[in-house]
């Protein structure tokens, strides 16, 4: 898992057409602590690129992607890009990582 922490990045990460899922979470809240953990649970699989962001520090950042990709902001987020574009989103107790496997083979087809 990589932290993305700019607006350029997370651009340059987007255009790049890479398949890739971001997490947005928060170190205060216990409920995004347990999205982050499944979400690192998922990336032992070794499946897909990881990336995150901390709301606390990349709140520009969280803004940016709520507004480029309408999507409503929630902390923690999950969301799945495929070709530049959100094939799948989860939030809260959503983001398991049976679910971003179900999602990452979906995007496969």
């Amino acid at each position: 898992m990589q932290k993305i922490d700019s607006i350029e990045q997370f651009d340059q990460l987007v255009e790049s057409g890479e398949t890739f899922f971001m997490l947005k979470h928060s170190t205060t809240c216990p409920i995004s602590q347990a999205g982050y953990d499944e979400f690192a649970k998922y990336g032992k699989n070794g499946s897909n690129t990881l990336y995150f962001l901390t709301v606390q520090d990349s709140r520009d950042l969280s803004n940016h992607i709520a507004e480029k990709f309408h999507i409503k902001h929630e902390s923690p987020q999950a969301i799945l890009f495929v070709h530049s574009n959100v094939a799948w989103h989860a939030s809260h107790f959503k983001i398991t990582a049976k679910g971003m496997a179900a999602a990452q083979e979906e995007s496969e087809k």
